[in-house]
């Protein structure tokens, strides 16, 4: 039986590193001449010079969330929607497009195995002929793409279960009988314990390939005691495969078809072999052309050759991340989604994401400080529904009293203090005792939401101050411009009071930590000014 998928994984490491250094050059060129995006991060570069490991490490870093802040502004500006990384346009050049949290959008070309994920899938045990069952999802996120094309590279037939529905997952494996599984390890897990729960059994199931999130030793053990052997991938919407691993067991052995530095976290230093450091790959792949991309995630170079005759350079597999974006049940969530939702919220002060969780089964909580947490319960719902709709995870919300934000428990994902908004305080506001929220809405912005009290002074400074039955109301284009200089005096009129009061050293109105004006208003004045801009009305209610 056919041991390697192809010979590059056992040719010479020598002729292996002659052949990418020989592709770097011509990727770099490529990539200037087609991508707008890395013609500006490397302007000025020769690439046709670039011909060594020393000369690349002289380039910039691409990090992932320079990559997000470039397409959104590029995006805003009418351009296009990768933000001139990618090197395709609409149309039979791009028969697929994905959308990663953040959002960040990558494409999909029209080569065979285009994320190259079938090198990992024959490593794991697959063959032509199989049937895998597939449950990553085929929405929004590249995933199922990524393993269905792979799988059809290596000659099998995929059944695209997708995600969630696990009795229905159950009841076509027991139908379909599958060679084996592709997804999530915690998924997969679930699956196992639902089918035991049910008085079924898998026994076609006798392989997995397992990524997206961390596969420990103890969860690949208990899938082996079920007849189940695991192996995990390391891969990226943006580059595709990095590395996957083998029979050996012995770290992850690389793609044949990327260049793997490991730098110093922050830096675009790189480390001796051994060291731990952030992942940065070169991608040769010529429609999305990364050069130097910093994965943020850790790793390090393992010494020796992979004990199964593949030659290429091991890594020990993911190790954490180097800045403050976690994965959470497969998803990647990063600072600037906790930051979205906070501001969504005036009541907010600051916001942690705490991640927790045993075998693979994160559990997620957003804790949020308050000034009132009675009069904020309102809230919670509507917080857990941004939550979703910002992260596409289901998560706990906490609220904190002012002065007592929680940092110590778990691990912090996207840990984000609001710059002004934040006065530690210990004395309490008197309590407001209130039913109602109000809620505004357009199809330019995400839903703003605040207390009753809070809404009600927005709507008078509108000269909106309709009557008590009244529950909802429109702010039409037309309006905007009137209603954002009403908001500005209102403002400024509360600022000159508080420097007049400071200066005549009598206590101002927003002392004890109260959150001005400024800061309850300026999320609206935001909204405000980006539907003036798509021309599109806020609608409230209550």
């Amino acid at each position: 039986m056919k041991q390697y998928y192809d010979e590059l994984e056992t040719r010479d490491p020598a002729q292996r590193e002659a052949a990418l250094l020989a592709a770097l050059p011509v990727q770099i060129a490529h990539a200037q001449a087609r991508s707008s995006a890395m013609a500006q991060a490397l302007q000025g570069i020769e690439g046709a010079a670039v011909r060594t490991r020393a000369d690349l490490a002289q380039l910039p870093v691409t990090r992932k969330q320079a990559l997000f802040e470039r397409q959104k502004a590029v995006r805003a500006a009418g351009g296009d929607a990768f933000g001139g990384y990618s090197t395709l346009a609409y149309g039979p050049a791009m028969p697929r497009l994905f959308a990663s949290p953040g959002p960040i959008y990558e494409p999909e070309g029209r080569a065979a195995d285009y994320w190259r994920m079938a090198r990992a899938i024959f490593a794991a045990g697959f063959r032509a002929g199989e049937l895998i069952h597939n449950s990553f999802s085929y929405h929004f996120t590249p995933a199922g793409s990524m393993m269905e094309s792979g799988a059809h590279a290596v000659g099998c037939s995929v059944f695209a279960a997708g995600v969630g529905q696990t009795e229905q997952q159950v009841a076509a494996l027991q139908d379909l009988q599958p060679a084996g599984y592709i997804g999530t390890p915690s998924f997969l897990k679930i699956i196992v314990e639902k089918a035991a729960e049910s008085g079924i059994t898998l026994p076609s199931v006798k392989k997995a390939l397992v990524t997206g999130e961390a596969c420990p030793p103890s969860l690949r053990d208990w899938l082996a005691a079920r007849g189940i052997a695991a192996y995990q991938c390391y891969a990226t919407a943006d580059v595709g495969l990095i590395a996957y691993e083998t029979a050996a067991r012995e770290g992850l052995v690389l793609d044949e078809h990327v260049i793997l530095e490991i730098v110093r976290p922050g830096t675009g230093d790189p480390l001796p072999a051994g060291e731990v450091g952030e992942v940065v790959i070169t991608s040769l792949n010529p429609d999305y052309p990364l050069i130097r991309f910093g994965t943020g995630d850790l790793s390090a170079v393992l010494p020796g050759m992979c004990p199964t005759g593949r030659t290429n350079t091991r890594i020990r597999g993911w190790m954490g991340r180097a800045d403050q974006t976690t994965k959470i049940r497969g998803m990647f969530v990063h600072p600037k989604q906790v930051d979205d939702i906070a501001k969504r919220f005036p009541e907010v002060l600051r916001a942690r994401l705490v991640v927790q969780g045993e075998m693979a089964n994160d559990v997620m909580t957003l804790k949020v400080e308050v000034h009132d947490t009675e009069a904020a319960q309102a809230l919670k719902p509507h917080i857990a529904q941004a939550v979703r709709d910002v992260t596409k995870l289901r998560g706990d919300i906490e609220l904190c009293a002012s002065g007592e934000y929680a940092a110590s428990d778990g691990v912090g994902a996207g840990l984000h203090h609001r710059p002004g908004r934040c006065r530690q305080s210990h004395r309490r506001r008197p309590q407001l005792r209130l039913s109602m929220i109000y809620k505004f809405k357009s199809k330019a912005a995400g839903d703003l939401i605040m207390l009753e009290a809070n809404g009600r002074q927005l709507l008078k400074i509108l000269e909106k101050n309709f009557p008590e039955q009244q529950s909802q109301g429109i702010l039409t284009v037309a309006q905007m411009p009137r209603a954002v200089q009403a908001i500005e005096e209102a403002i400024a009129a509360e600022d000159r009071m508080h420097a007049e009061a400071t200066q005549a050293g009598a206590p101002s109105g927003n002392s004890g930590g109260a959150i001005s004006l400024r800061q309850r208003l300026v999320p609206f004045l935001a909204m405000v000014r980006r539907c003036m801009q798509a021309k599109e009305p806020i609608v409230w209610g209550v």
